[in-house]
């Protein structure tokens, strides 16, 4: 997949385009993404996905902006599943927020995207003020050379599959409400790096993942699936948080995997969430979180078990 970085360097020919934050990737970005790519393949373009970072509610509110779901690299590892072969991605600055609509149109699609063909969401808005809309972009098209087209919901159980539905599910740990949503278990990749070794100290080694989504858009103790070591996923269970017994205070997130020992630092990993097991909560001796993390262990395996 190609990745372009802003619109100053456009891209090589005609495109078919689809627009959104695609946060998270869900059923709902799905059905847009096959239709995208139905589309690109019978025009014969590349499948061309223009998205921003960061989501602009985290520019424009940053102090009520909503958890991300998924990090940029995953959001590309994503669109890519999907067969995407192009993603351009606009730095959403004040610069970028103060594109007047018909210059959105002028600027990006056309002039940095060749778009021929383009794909929204029903609710799609664009430029300054959010003032574009989809009638003005059907406009454009007739007069630019390219097609419009506009995407309705995904329903799902009654209700619209959207970014914040997952985010709640999650946040309540209701993993799997959140992997109907989604079309498969929540994940978060990371690079295993050193830590304290405070879980070899307990008797339960762990991999410290870096992770960037701050802030964490759900906490506690999971049963998870880890690829990226073997062939076959790995089960393990995880703990998503702060660590409060031992006074953290940044998001981290330690896997501490079923029957596997190895040396794993440097590891690129990707963790499924499929099961929450508990809150994260503060225990007032080590000892007494050593018991606990042995329980969840049992509970993990248990529920890998059935």
């Amino acid at each position: 997949m190609r990745l372009f970085r802003g619109f100053s360097r456009p891209v090589p020919g005609h495109t078919a385009v689809a627009i959104g934050n695609f946060d998270g990737v869900h059923l709902g970005h799905a059905a847009l993404l096959k239709r995208l790519v139905d589309v690109a393949r019978e025009a014969d373009l590349p499948a061309t996905v223009l998205t921003f970072e960061p989501h602009p509610r985290e520019f424009f509110t940053p102090a009520a902006a909503p958890a991300r779901l998924s990090t940029l690299r995953e959001k590309l590892e994503l669109l890519a599943a999907h067969g995407v072969e192009q993603v351009m991605v606009c730095r959403f600055n004040e610069s970028f927020a103060a594109l007047s609509a018909p210059r959105f149109i002028d600027d990006v699609l056309l002039g940095g995207l060749h778009a021929r063909h383009l794909i929204v969401g029903d609710d799609f808005r664009f430029g300054k003020g959010r003032g574009g809309d989809f009638s003005m972009l059907q406009a454009a098209g007739r007069n630019g050379g390219f097609v419009v087209a506009a995407m309705g919901g995904v329903m799902l159980d009654g209700r619209r599959v959207s970014s914040s539905a997952v985010r709640q599910a999650l946040a309540e740990g209701n993993m799997e409400q959140a992997a109907k949503l989604l079309g498969r278990p929540y994940v978060i990749d990371g690079l295993v790096r050193q830590g304290d070794k405070l879980g070899r100290q307990l008797g339960f080694a762990t991999a410290n993942i870096r992770i960037k989504h701050n802030p964490l858009p759900m906490r506690g103790v999971f049963a998870v699936e880890v690829n990226g070591l073997e062939t076959a996923a790995l089960p393990g269970v995880a703990n998503l948080g702060i660590r409060p017994t031992v006074g953290g205070s940044k998001p981290i997130l330690e896997v501490h995997l079923l029957d596997f020992a190895g040396d794993i630092y440097g590891a690129h990993l990707s963790v499924r969430f499929v099961h929450k097991l508990r809150d994260e909560q503060r225990f007032s001796t080590l000892d007494a979180l050593k018991t606990q993390i042995a329980a969840d262990a049992l509970a993990a395996r248990a529920f890998f078990k059935h």
